[in-house]
């Protein structure tokens, strides 16, 4: 798949902006503060529904304007179809192919993006929550069931969290409620660890070939998800809702006390080893990006494999990050392959065909022009 067109309205520091796109490399070159970046999410925006640089859509909108608008035309193996999302106080509003959709997990997965960006090298060596966040956007790019699950829980989460607050303060006794809470709760929570266990494998099947290429054979990776009931991937339906109730037995006067849900798959954590060492805690910098790059590279495959079409790949301003070797690895996979897209201030020092055989667009003070 490739995006063919591009029109944004009242994004960011964008009043308008219309641009076409060819299936290849596309550069977007500017100074700092200039747009580049704001250009780049508006395509992520457009295919996840949501920004990866900040959680208030309201950023989204132009200083002193009521909405912003992005919309595409995407051409996928068999068809060319418009996307449009609208941002506003109100909310979002998502149309697939002129139809607006109910549900954004109904739109979400249309258009398949990955993004690496210089913050994803914090995916090894950040906290739980950013890997956490990787498993869920992924995952529910090719699985509108996963999304879905996944928000009737965060919806049962929140209830849960509230009924204990009020039990913690006194203002409710009835631990009946919480019982009920649990069992959908459980149900939830068991649909979300399945998926994200089953997930976490092929991606690992993905980037252990991967990692071992960047790494010139040296390194093995493996990949853990780690879900904080002592279950595993092999463990049945029955015997994991056995682990969660015998669990909430356990640590029910605690939730009370603190007033949150202890356990989870919002307390769930994912751990990248090579050569069987904790990489965040053994790791060096190099070892950390190259399982980084590893990674994002592998969910290109994972993308493929499962969707039969290569995901649009957005490069924001991250091939400065990354030495000549792996650069080179970067750019050799994605070659005549994946219609990519990569923000940067200068090509100077990048001696690659790939970039030289580019598409290369300017971009000044929320203004873009193709370039020569």
């Amino acid at each position: 798949m490739y995006l063919q067109e591009l029109q944004l309205e009242n994004y960011r520091n964008y009043e308008k902006l219309s641009v076409s796109f060819e299936n290849n490399v596309n550069v977007i070159l500017g100074e700092n503060a200039q747009g580049k970046t704001n250009m780049i999410e508006s395509i992520y925006v457009l295919g996840m529904a949501k920004s990866h640089r900040t959680s208030n859509d309201k950023d989204l909108i132009r200083w002193d304007t009521e909405y912003a608008k992005i919309m595409g035309r995407l051409q996928k193996a068999h068809s060319s179809v418009p996307l449009e999302l609208t941002v506003s106080k109100k909310g979002k509003k998502a149309k697939f192919n002129h139809i607006e959709q109910k549900r954004l997990s109904t739109y979400v997965g249309n258009m398949n993006v990955v993004m690496f960006a210089p913050e994803d090298l914090n995916l090894v060596k950040g906290s739980p929550q950013v890997r956490r966040r990787f498993i869920d956007m992924e995952l529910g790019q090719v699985s509108p069931v996963y999304l879905h699950d996944m928000s009737q829980f965060h919806k049962v989460l929140q209830q849960r969290n509230l009924y204990l607050k009020q039990l913690q303060i006194k203002k409710q006794k009835d631990i009946t409620f919480l019982e009920v809470l649990n069992e959908q709760y459980i149900e939830l929570a068991i649909k979300v660890i399945r998926r994200r266990f089953e997930f976490i494998r092929k991606l690992e099947n993905w980037a252990k070939p991967i990692h071992s290429g960047i790494s010139r054979g040296m390194e093995t990776l493996s990949i853990k998800y780690k879900p904080s009931i002592e279950v595993s991937e092999d463990t049945d339906w029955s015997k994991m809702v056995d682990v969660f109730e015998n669990k909430f037995s356990q640590i029910q006067q605690r939730e009370i006390d603190r007033g949150v849900s202890l356990i989870g798959p919002h307390r769930d954590e994912v751990i990248f080893f090579v050569n069987g060492r904790d990489v965040q805690t053994f790791g060096s910098q190099g070892q950390q990006r190259t399982t980084a790059l590893s990674v994002k590279l592998a969910e290109i495959d994972l993308i493929h494999s499962e969707i039969n079409e290569y995901p649009i790949l957005l490069l924001d301003d991250v091939l400065s990050e990354l030495d000549d070797y792996r650069q080179s690895h970067l750019l050799n996979t994605i070659k005549g392959k994946i219609q990519t897209f990569v923000t940067t201030t200068s090509v100077d020092g990048i001696d690659h065909q790939t970039l030289k055989e580019a598409n290369t667009f300017h971009v000044r003070n929320g203004f873009m022009e193709k370039g020569n």
